[in-house]
């Protein structure tokens, strides 16, 4: 109890030691720490456990799983919680305003408890969204040996069905094309119990992305929420972070430049969400890295996208598990020379050490095409530049689109209007839906467009309709989309100017987005336009929307 600290205890040593610390002990002792606990590291166990949603609902008992690893590796696990938020259940409300908010307040949370009570290191494990960067910056910020779990992912619904399947049968009875009853089942049957949405969506991708930066155990981002294997790798996790403590390996030492660059190739292989292109400059950012939208476009042009996943493709997660998840397409990549293997990961090994004896995926397999024959020879996430995105914007275009598109601007003010016009038959073939002031600081939050996206697939337009906005996309919608136009409207970007009949030309191999009005025009409504007020003025969406940066520095509020 009254031991000199040594090096694993250097955080909880401060807080316990000593007869000066007997009220901390005293607290503690009710909690279940007994004399032998008071001279282990403390190891934080951060969860993400929240019946708000089923991507969640199930890290409870994964906690445990952590804690008891932690434990049995002579640690003592401390199990607390912090926020979720369901992007599926908020997608199309005012209360999606709260999603990208709620990773920050994810990061503040873990900074808050771990730096409060002395944690020594750190598990995570997150399952939605928000939760996997947020976490991922929490431990950024506080680096101290950790790791990062996934929740995993859900299996799929009847009819090979998820939670997109039940966005476009809105669209499509909107339109007419199904009834009520089937509607119903449809709803009924997609989400058959928990864990992450089932495709390549933002979960997924970012769990993927997390394990190839070297923050989870290999293997984490490709594991069933409901399986032994889950439940094995939390086990292990907590386990890692003693390991991690013997050796002081922190995330600044595993999050590198070129442990990034590693994270965007995967990200680019496996046809991942516009989400990754925000949540991975926001993470780098926060530990110190340099990571620009410049960054995705270089190496999108040497790294093709080889996954056949859904929201563009057939199959979903739970399927390439049954393969093998991602661990053999990461070994093919080091093979050809396009991911970084001298980059250390949370094994305490090398990224090329922990796929050295990686099994190639079986003979036969649809869903990993081979590098020789890929399903696009370059990146589907296309940065754009031009007069309406001068700061850059994020568009995925898989090539199933096109890879241009032209049409007239039909303007709206927020994505409420752009839903109502897109149902009642007003947005037509030829369109270019503007939908601005959603960006992070007018919307406030920079809502997802899963909805207006869905309807637009869902009513038969997904190859006839573009939109494009300053908000941002879920990583399940398709079609010719555009998100992320920096600057934002609110801040008077050019997509604040813009005006119904506007010719507008995406172009996703000069990677060019532009409107056809002059500059002496532009000149005149930006001199007539007025920012319009905020929408919050006080509460959490307006202390985000005073302290957010832009979306192409990654929507962050620490920055300098």
């Amino acid at each position: 109890m009254t031991e000199p600290a040594n090096n694993s205890r250097r955080h909880s040593a401060s807080v316990v030691d000593g007869p000066g610390k007997a009220a901390s002990r005293a607290m503690l002792r009710a909690v279940g720490f007994n004399d032998d606990d008071f001279n282990k590291p403390q190891v934080g166990i951060a969860s993400t456990w929240s019946m708000v949603t089923p991507c969640n609902s199930h890290i409870g008992e994964l906690a445990e799983f952590a804690r008891d690893g932690a434990d049995a590796a002579g640690g003592k696990g401390v199990i607390f919680n912090t926020i979720t938020i369901s992007d599926g259940i908020a997608n199309g409300t005012e209360g999606m305003k709260y999603s990208l908010v709620s990773r920050e307040v994810i990061a503040d949370s873990i900074e808050t408890v771990v730096g409060c009570e002395g944690f020594d290191g750190v598990v995570a494990i997150g399952g939605c969204d928000k939760n996997m960067p947020g976490c991922v910056m929490g431990l950024a910020r506080l680096n101290r040996p950790s790791v990062f779990v996934y929740g995993g992912t859900i299996m799929p619904g009847k009819g090979h069905t998820d939670i997109v399947s039940v966005f476009e049968a809105m669209g499509a009875h909107s339109r007419g094309d199904i009834n009520l009853i089937e509607l119903k089942n449809i709803e009924e049957s997609a989400i058959p119990g928990p864990g992450s949405c089932g495709g390549m969506y933002t979960a997924n991708t970012m769990a993927s992305a997390i394990e190839a930066l070297g923050m989870s155990l290999p293997g984490s981002s490709a594991q069933n929420a409901i399986s032994q294997a889950k439940r094995d790798d939390c086990k292990a996790a907590g386990e890692a972070v003693l390991a991690l403590l013997g050796c002081d390996i922190k995330p600044s030492d595993i999050m590198t430049r070129e442990a990034f660059e590693n994270a965007v190739t995967v990200v680019i292989a496996l046809g991942g969400s516009t989400n990754a292109v925000l949540h991975l400059i926001g993470m780098a950012r926060t530990i110190g890295v340099e990571l620009t939208l410049a960054d995705f476009t270089e190496i999108g042009k040497r790294v093709p996208v080889l996954a056949d996943l859904r929201p563009s493709g057939h199959y979903m997660m739970s399927e390439l598990v049954a393969i093998g998840g991602i661990q053999p397409l990461m070994k093919i990549l080091l093979d050809a020379g396009l991911l970084n293997g001298d980059c250390l990961t949370v094994t305490g090994k090398t990224l090329a050490d922990n796929l050295a004896d990686v099994e190639p995926y079986p003979m036969g397999q649809q869903i990993i095409a081979p590098l020789g024959n890929p399903i696009k020879a370059e990146s589907h996430l296309r940065i754009l530049f031009g007069n309406l995105a001068p700061e850059g914007a994020v568009a995925k275009i898989t090539g199933k689109e096109g890879t241009r598109f032209s049409g007239s601007a039909r303007v709206f003010g927020s994505e409420e209007e752009a839903q109502a016009r897109i149902n009642d038959g007003t947005v037509v073939a030829g369109d270019v839906v503007v939908i601005r002031y959603e960006g992070p600081k007018g919307g406030p939050g920079m809502r997802e467009m899963l909805t207006p996206t869905s309807a637009i697939m869902g009513r038969g337009l997904g190859n006839d309709v573009a939109l494009i906005t300053d908000g941002r996309f879920s990583g399940g919608s398709h079609g010719f989309v555009v998100g992320h136009v920096s600057p934002e409207a609110f801040d008077g970007g050019p997509l604040a100017l813009v005006q119904d009949g506007d010719p507008i030309t995406i172009d996703a191999e000069a990677d060019t987005i532009d409107v056809d009005v002059s500059d002496e025009d532009m000149m005149r409504r930006r001199a007539a336009w007025q920012q319009p007020e905020p929408r919050y003025t006080r509460g959490v969406l307006a202390k985000y929307a005073r302290l957010v940066s832009s979306a192409s520095t990654g929507a962050v509020t620490d920055h300098e």
